[in-house]
């Protein structure tokens, strides 16, 4: 399997090193068994995550991660993820979570995505299928 993973930064900062983000796509693209890979990562602030929610999804505000994957024609996997710590910051303080923590889950959450995995946008998103695949990955993640 070859994973290219980049991780950049649109002038936002980070509490986890990019190399840690680039790392934790990795680990889940090889956990999926997405064969060839190109990922990139990009850590964006709100005011541009918000117009990306809008223009891309319909939904008004900021979110926390989007993202968009496909496979080409000999079934590589390609995707762009877009997070904002500044929103990951508000979560992880709802949630009692650490902020690292949450943007590794944002990493996580975004690849299975990107590799084609749903959740339900209602309450039984948190016991979806995906879910319970992420928080497995994400505990993997935070051990490495």
């Amino acid at each position: 399997m070859t994973a290219n993973v980049a991780v950049q930064s649109e002038g936002v900062r980070s509490s986890v090193a990019l190399a840690r983000l680039a790392r934790v796509g990795a680990l889940v693209l090889r956990a999926e068994k997405a064969g060839a890979a190109l990922l990139s990562i990009t850590l964006v602030s709100r005011r541009r995550i918000a117009a990306m929610n809008r223009r891309h999804l319909g939904h008004s505000g900021a979110t926390d991660v989007i993202s968009f994957g496909f496979r080409d024609p000999l079934g590589a996997v390609i995707g762009d993820i877009y997070i904002c710590p500044e929103i990951a910051s508000v979560n992880a303080k709802r949630h009692g979570v650490p902020v690292r923590e949450e943007l590794v889950r944002l990493v996580v959450h975004g690849t299975l995505h990107v590799v084609g995995h749903g959740h339900p946008e209602d309450e039984s998103r948190t016991t979806s299928l995906m879910w319970r695949r992420q928080e497995r990955l994400l505990a993997r993640a935070l051990k490495a």
